[in-house]
């Protein structure tokens, strides 16, 4: 149980630490500067450095990546669908709700407690889920708001592919992948100097990711408590990660590692960037924000039980 509090406990304080801070000091000016230095700096660093050190052979595993991907994909249809009920057919705000369901916080809290949970071998799967589920993310979403002309108004079919398409390509964290992957396929290993500067920001990236979620946080106080917010909660919680369980086990063939990185990804809370998104689209931001708290402070329990789980092999592996 020592070991247990040991590993959850740094990443879940750090939350609540920035969270804290935020609202003693009142002071928001420096949350943009450390945005840019996690979004653009530290967490690409990360990811860089997690794939370039990966065999090729690793990062085609198409079978995880299906199956991964679907899992998420389904998880975004139960809430999406919670969205269209509670909405009544709002396309725009039941977008939303599938984002608040499906999409985990794979990005600033998923490398850092999966690593720590599992070692170096969880670094190719989390970086595989975090890409995939990005783009899944980032292609749907502006796609159903297309649809339903919330942003893009009677813009071609071909102007709204080719901003979705610039949207994924030029996310910090997937550019940083495609040259992972693009060294690791040519064995290319940076300069000293250069490899040092990229291990100091990958050992930054957890601990001011994990502070900034804290911040932004204390920065969006809960106003407000939509009906729904149980079942997108619950989805996003518990079916996720138990969708994960089933279709992994039913395909089979994974090692331990990859199994539970998949597990754990899914078992995370709503990332903070719905609301983000929520915001662009003029579209359940205020809700939103409500979810990816609560969720937050929820999954102190929910990750920690599936920390358990996993730490003590309590899950079989197929």
């Amino acid at each position: 149980m020592m070991a247990l509090l040991s590993l959850a406990f740094p990443f879940f304080g750090l939350i609540f630490l920035g969270y804290f801070a935020s609202r003693l000091t009142k002071s928001a000016q420096s949350l943009g500067w450390l945005h840019i230095f996690v979004f653009y700096v530290a967490l690409p660093a990360l990811f860089f450095q997690l794939v370039s050190r990966t065999p090729i052979e690793e990062l085609a595993n198409w079978k995880f990546i299906a199956s991964t991907t679907f899992v998420t994909y389904c998880a975004f249809f139960v809430a999406f669908m919670v969205g269209i009920l509670s909405s009544r057919g709002n396309i725009a705000e039941s977008t939303i709700q599938g984002a608040v369901g499906s999409y985990s916080n794979v990005g600033y809290l998923g490398p850092g407690l999966t690593l720590a949970a599992l070692g170096p071998a969880a670094a190719v799967p989390t970086a595989l889920i975090f890409t995939f589920d990005n783009i899944f993310m980032f292609t749907v979403i502006p796609l159903l708001m297309a649809l339903n002309n919330n942003e893009q108004g009677n813009s071609s079919l071909s102007a709204i592919l080719l901003g979705v398409g610039k949207k994924v390509l030029f996310h910090p964290f997937i550019m940083a992948t495609i040259l992972g992957v693009t060294a690791a396929y040519f064995q290319f290993v940076p300069p000293d100097p250069i490899d040092r500067l990229i291990r100091m920001l990958s050992q930054a990236a957890a601990p001011c990711a994990l502070f900034a979620i804290g911040i932004t946080m204390a920065q969006r106080p809960l106003r407000r408590i939509p009906t729904e917010l149980p079942f997108l909660i619950a989805t996003k919680l518990l079916i996720h990660p138990a969708l994960m369980i089933v279709v992994l086990s039913l395909v089979g063939g994974f090692s331990p590692e990859w199994f539970y990185t998949a597990i754990l990804m899914a078992s995370l809370p709503t990332a903070a960037n719905v609301f983000v998104m929520a915001e662009e689209y003029k579209a359940y931001s205020e809700r939103a924000s409500a979810t990816v708290f609560i969720a937050t402070v929820m999954s102190v329990v929910t990750v920690t039980a599936i920390l358990y789980l996993v730490t003590n092999n309590l899950i079989p592996v197929k």
